[in-house]
């Protein structure tokens, strides 16, 4: 059953009702009207509340910026309006992004409610691009992205023609870096949790422009495009049984995507762009040829002097980001074998000697080591070696209750033990069977991980 919801009208109404029908005050009639609405379960996001007779929908700061943009769109931009036109309306959309950012506000349901998605796109939709217009235009797109938060303002977006009207700005705009940003940001608000969004993008063949973005000198610039990168690549409408998403990051792929992105990371620990072209490339690898292809790109050789490099520099961010995409290729098996060749092990253990006092950092250095170590004894012995026994012992005695940390240190306890005798003995000998057992007692979520690594190691009591 949908939520049900009400209209500002109506709204209006019985609160007035409640005025002039039941002779309540002013006061008395709104909270009734609310009490009433919210028994009934009606959603009331988007609602203006007044109380009769000391203020109106109209001195709402929203509606009112609404209403001047409307007396704009009601004309031809290409039209009568003058330069200090151009100017009032950039202000008004400044003005409405700035009282739309904030989610606690409530303004963006107000407005979207309203109709701001609507006549946004309208006004968008007779913008014609030159360097004049994008004064207005990115303003514009800065306001669009703010009100779209929701799978209601998302369809509003859609039912306007939103995606073909920000789709073709944008493709007469690729010279002008703040109004891509601006634009991509759209993208990425107006693709999230909605399947069918993301489909018209593709459709509009977003892939191409992307890649054409990626491809300029000025790409570390456009932040907005990675974060539309993983909203069109990540399963997120739980309206669908299965999303096409996998598909598209296969097209990324094949198109090129994931090499310019591979291109991007090369720009090392100094980019701004490192750790958000880290999050959409792990988007993009959703198969073993795609991480391999990443990897004869180069990837692994990068991320481990970006590891190298964020341990240096005391960079978590960076560090737990570049980790996290190298445990997503370290999933194919050549490339497991890249990673150790490449003496990925032990920059792995002195990134995580470097962070000591960081659980985040340490659980993803566990993750990768654990993949590493999958059905390998090979890599499980060289892992022993460059110190994983000593890391998990010290880092599970230090953070018994980092639940996800202790799991991971399961899970790479087991892999390192289970098709290896002396590594078994190591382990034991170091006192890790009373850490399992402590973090099996202390933490829920890694029980069943806990379990497996007693098991693995060879105890035969490992059920208790």
């Amino acid at each position: 059953m949908g939520v049900r919801t009400i209209s500002q009208e109506a709204f209006d109404d019985l609160v007035r009702e409640n005025v002039e029908d039941l002779g309540m005050d002013p006061s008395e009639a709104l909270e009734d009207a609310l009490y009433t609405l919210k028994l009934q379960g009606v959603d009331l996001s988007g609602i203006i509340t007044c109380v009769p007779g000391e203020s109106s929908v109209k001195d709402n700061p929203v509606i009112a910026c609404l209403d001047r943009l409307k007396e704009f769109d009601s004309v031809s931009i290409d039209g009568p309006l003058r330069d200090e036109d151009f100017d009032e309306i950039s202000s008004l959309f400044n003005n409405l992004n700035e009282l739309c950012s904030s989610q606690e506000s409530g303004n963006a349901a107000i407005a979207t409610k309203h109709g701001a998605v609507d006549l946004t796109c309208s006004i968008c939709s007779k913008i014609k691009t030159s360097t004049r217009i994008n004064r207005v235009l990115v303003p514009c797109f800065k306001a669009l992205a703010a009100l779209i938060r929701d799978i209601q303002s998302t369809e509003r977006f859609r039912n306007c023609t939103g995606p073909n009207i920000v789709v073709d700005l944008i493709n007469d705009s690729s010279s002008d870096s703040d109004l891509l940003d601006a634009g991509f940001a759209v993208v990425a608000a107006a693709a999230t949790g909605n399947e069918v969004v993301k489909q018209l993008f593709m459709e509009l063949k977003i892939d191409e422009l992307i890649l054409q973005v990626l491809n300029r000198e000025s790409k570390t610039t456009i932040r907005a495009l990675y974060d539309a990168i993983c909203a069109l690549l990540t399963p997120d409408d739980f309206r669908v049984v299965a999303s096409q998403v996998y598909g598209y990051a296969r097209t990324f792929a094949k198109l090129g995507i994931a090499t310019a992105l591979t291109e991007a990371l090369q720009a090392g620990i100094g980019s701004d762009s490192l750790v958000s072209a880290s999050t959409a490339l792990k988007a993009i690898a959703v198969n073993d040829e795609i991480c391999k292809s990443i990897a004869e790109s180069g990837g692994i050789d990068t991320l481990l002097r970006c590891i190298d490099d964020s341990g240096e520099q005391g960079n978590k961010i960076a560090a737990k980001t570049c980790c996290s995409l190298l445990s997503k290729l370290a999933g194919s098996d050549s490339n497991k074998s890249t990673i150790v060749e490449k003496r990925g092990l032990d920059k792995l253990i002195t990134l995580a000697q470097r962070f000591s006092d960081d659980p985040l950092v340490i659980q993803e250095v566990m993750l990768i080591i654990s993949i590493i170590c999958l059905r390998s004894p090979d890599h499980a012995a060289k892992a022993i070696e460059a110190g994983a026994g000593d890391l998990a012992v010290q880092a599970m005695k230090r953070f018994p209750v980092a639940a996800q940390m202790q799991r991971n240190a399961c899970n790479m306890i087991r892999n390192i033990a289970v098709r290896s005798a002396e590594n078994r003995t190591i382990l034991l000998a170091n006192g890790i069977e009373k850490l399992i057992r402590t973090a099996k007692a202390n933490n829920e979520t890694c029980r069943a991980a806990a379990t497996d690594a007693l098991r693995d190691l060879g105890l035969d009591n490992y059920n208790n």
